[in-house]
């Protein structure tokens, strides 16, 4: 076993976990150590609800995202999405679909197959994936949830080779389950900018995780039922010690699955929005009390290194 550990230290990542959990030292590029990221803000009046919230609760959100894809958004959703965000500072994801669960895949409804689920199954799936990256960047928005690997490295390549904006953002998703250090530096070198990392990771499977990439971890401190439905509040401030740049992630336990989202149950959708901004601001205050030193970013409207939407065209300047 020994020889093992040697071998994975040769090549930069840790013989284990960390059980020491040593404090991180790598950082957003503005020098803070964690951001706050709201999910499954499903369209334009989720995202007015939420800003309504973040108001009221005095809570920063750095990043929203969105679990029903650019696909079943019209393009005036899009547009109002990224122009209400760019006007704050705010980074909106939005996930790129379809996947084999949503697709006419036996496997992915079976007992011992649901790990194909997030997946892209087949080549034309993995071509209206890329549409909708096209598609979202067309209409002002500059990150997008990715869930398949394939699609993760075909996207880079068009990054690499201006078929896309070369501020384009390839936030990963929890679906893709990467849970140990190599499979996860693997996925940044792929072309990676943030990683969701599991559930129900320990701090010390975390902290190893992190002393192997430098992307920032995205980080559920409450999960929905359906990944777990885990309320790790108490955790934040060790989470943000030991795994900055961290996204600290407040999902909604006891809640409705919203995908795919629509107006049929947008009074749904915008209720939990509300709540979650509510569970930031508890999570917040007990960060306050056990980490007062800690440091996050400020918004400016110019946006955290996101393009600028303009309201008349939709258009984008990348300066």
């Amino acid at each position: 076993m020994e020889a093992t550990r040697r071998f994975l230290t040769s090549l930069g990542l840790p013989p284990g976990d960390a059980h020491d959990l040593p404090t991180s030292t790598k950082r957003f590029p503005d020098g803070a150590q964690y951001r706050i990221e709201i999910p499954s803000t499903e369209g334009p009046q989720a995202l007015e609800a939420l800003l309504e919230e973040a108001q009221r609760y005095s809570v920063t959100v750095h990043r929203v995202s969105q679990g029903s894809g650019v696909m079943l958004q019209t393009d005036g959703e899009i547009r109002a999405m990224a122009r209400t965000a760019a006007a704050v500072g705010m980074e909106v994801s939005l996930f790129a679909r379809p996947n084999a669960a949503w697709d006419t895949s036996a496997m992915a409804l079976s007992s011992g197959g649901k790990s194909i689920a997030p997946k892209l199954r087949g080549q034309e799936q993995l071509v209206y994936c890329l549409e909708d990256v096209r598609r979202a960047a067309e209409l002002g928005i500059r990150s997008v949830l990715l869930a398949d690997e394939g699609a993760l490295w075909v996207a880079n390549e068009m990054r690499q080779q201006g078929e896309l904006p070369r501020n384009m953002q390839f936030k990963i998703s929890v679906m893709i389950a990467a849970a140990n250090p190599a499979s996860v530096r693997l996925l940044e070198r792929l072309g990676a900018n943030t990683f969701n990392l599991p559930t129900d990771l320990t701090l010390a499977q975390i902290a190893a995780i992190r002393q192997a990439v430098d992307i920032p971890l995205d980080i559920y401190v409450e999960a929905p039922d359906d990944v777990g439905g885990f309320v790790r509040l108490y955790e934040i401030p060790e989470i943000i010690r030991i795994a900055a740049p961290v996204y600290i992630k407040f999902g909604l336990r006891n809640a409705s699955n919203l995908y795919p989202s629509g107006s049929h149950i947008e009074a749904t959708a915008i209720a939990l929005t509300r709540e979650r901004v509510r569970r930031a601001r508890i999570g917040l205050d007990l960060l306050q009390r056990y980490y007062p030193e800690v440091t996050t970013s400020q918004l400016r409207a110019e946006g955290l290194a996101l393009p600028v939407v303009h309201e008349e065209k939709g258009t984008v300047n990348e300066d």
